[in-house]
């Protein structure tokens, strides 16, 4: 099983990039610090629960979208910045 705070991290990543998101446009969207969401993102630190709802609820997601592991969920970072941008 891989490692919680990494699964929640590509899961994010993941609904971000299909949502059309950048980074900047999330953290600014929903008043987040850019710095700790990239951190969220490389699955590098605990969040806590309220902030996890917050940003299933910021993505019209439930809890377990992101919580859960998922092959097909799994894409790199360069990929979704690239593709938001174009």
């Amino acid at each position: 099983m891989q490692d919680i705070k990494k699964t929640i991290g590509n899961n994010l990543r993941y609904y971000r990039y299909k949502s059309h998101l950048s980074q900047e446009k999330f953290y600014e969207q929903y008043n987040l610090n850019p710095k700790y969401l990239a951190c969220v993102e490389r699955g590098e630190i605990n969040i806590g629960v309220e902030f996890l709802a917050n940003l299933a609820e910021a993505l019209n997601l439930k809890i377990e979208d992101l919580i859960l592991e998922d092959e097909k969920k799994k894409i790199s970072k360069k990929r979704v910045d690239a593709k938001v941008k174009s």
